[in-house]
């Protein structure tokens, strides 16, 4: 298989995903929409390693050193799997860091070892492995290195993977049993992980969700410059990122920050409202 079509192999795994990847840089250059999806493609795959449902984590771990081993091998030389020779491709043509990639596996590494959280700052820490090599791939595509507009991604990226915390955390403590909310946050506020499997938030757990969610608000505002810092044929997308944690910031709040009876999702008119939004806002005299 030749690399376009290892590309396009990426391609399609990307497309099968679009629920989390809505806007696929459609004004971009080609070739940067064909690296954006190589990209995404892995960061696609190696999470779904980190969350194989039927493997255990000890299996899952072996696979994930694999992985890293074998993206190691495709900087190296020829590969198999197309989408690491895609992803490789997109590193070495446009002279990526490789560490964001390889922290983004040992994001899934530390899965498999911590399901409890302590402090806020300990989840930030997880959020410097699993989001913010998201957001430094997608910059070093665009070419984007400087320490600024990489610190204003890190805040959006966060954001999003807190207020993502936010949205499933009975689904993540079902599925995964995992508890993003760090325990001396329920402490403080008398919750406890039996609270999370109720059937409806009680007040104290409602309390502790508005808290969460205004510190993962804080960090998408502050990095909400980053769309108007960034070439123009890809602002739109960079908006979306920031205007979809938003969406879900407000919809949580709506529902008076009860997340447990009913997961908010914004579905594809949702997506469609939110671009037309950030389009808006883009419009030459419209408000930052």
């Amino acid at each position: 298989m030749t690399t376009p079509a290892r590309h396009a192999a990426a391609e399609g795994i990307a497309r099968g995903h679009d629920e989390n990847f809505p806007v696929a840089f459609l004004l971009a250059p080609g070739d940067v929409r064909a690296d954006m999806r190589a990209i995404y493609a892995y960061c696609r795959v190696t999470d779904d390693m980190g969350d194989a449902g039927d493997a255990a984590p000890t299996e899952r771990l072996i696979a994930l050193d694999a992985w890293e081993r074998d993206l190691s091998a495709a900087l190296e030389g020829p590969a198999d799997d197309p989408v690491l020779v895609a992803v490789a491709d997109v590193i070495r043509r446009r002279n990526l860091d490789v560490e964001p990639f390889t922290r983004l596996i040992e994001a899934n590494r530390m899965d498999q070892r911590v399901s409890r959280w302590q402090r806020h700052d300990d989840l930030l820490d997880y959020c410097a492995y699993s989001a913010t090599p998201v957001g430094r791939m997608v910059l070093g595509v665009l070419g984007i290195t400087d320490p600024d507009r990489v610190a204003l991604s890190d805040a959006t990226c966060a954001g999003l993977q807190l207020v993502n915390f936010w949205q499933d955390i009975r689904r993540d403590l079902e599925e995964r049993d995992r508890v993003y909310l760090p325990r001396e946050d329920m402490d403080l506020l008398g919750v406890t992980v039996e609270d999370l499997r109720a059937d409806a938030a009680s007040p104290a757990l409602r309390e502790l969700i508005r808290w969460e969610v205004g510190r993962a608000r804080a960090l998408l505002t502050r990095g909400a410059p980053l769309r108007g810092m960034v070439p123009r044929r890809v602002r739109l997308d960079i908006g979306m990122f920031t205007a979809g944690g938003l969406w879900v910031c407000d919809s949580i709040a709506r529902q008076g920050y009860d997340t447990i009876a009913s997961r908010p999702a914004p579905g594809a008119r949702g997506r469609a409202r939110m671009a037309a939004g950030v389009a808006w806002r883009l419009l030459p005299g419209s408000r930052p």
